[in-house]
């Protein structure tokens, strides 16, 4: 099965929600939909950017994988620069 990776940066909190959730709750939605492969947070340009990886049978159902994680990670915060990628080989390649 495909593997995916579902990117984005991560911004100004909502109220009360603690920043230590966000990855976990990104985590916790794609395993709603799939098997979740491995999840990181790292800080690129100066900002918070969590990555989801996971297995999908084909691209329109990973879109729909990246559509919930991206759902349930902007209702605890402002997010952008979103990114989903497919691999190929050694290689990670936007769909």
């Amino acid at each position: 099965m495909p593997s995916f990776r579902v990117s984005l940066a991560v911004g100004l909190l909502r109220p009360g929600v603690p920043a230590a959730s966000i990855l976990p709750a990104a985590k916790a939605a794609g395993a709603d939909l799939t098997t979740v492969e491995s999840s990181d947070v790292s800080v690129v340009g100066g900002a918070a950017r969590i990555t989801v990886r996971f297995t999908a049978e084909d691209t329109p159902t990973a879109r729909t994988i990246a559509d919930h994680v991206c759902a349930t990670t902007g209702a605890l915060a402002s997010i952008s620069d979103l990114a989903l990628t497919r691999r190929y080989g050694g290689r990670w390649l936007p769909v």
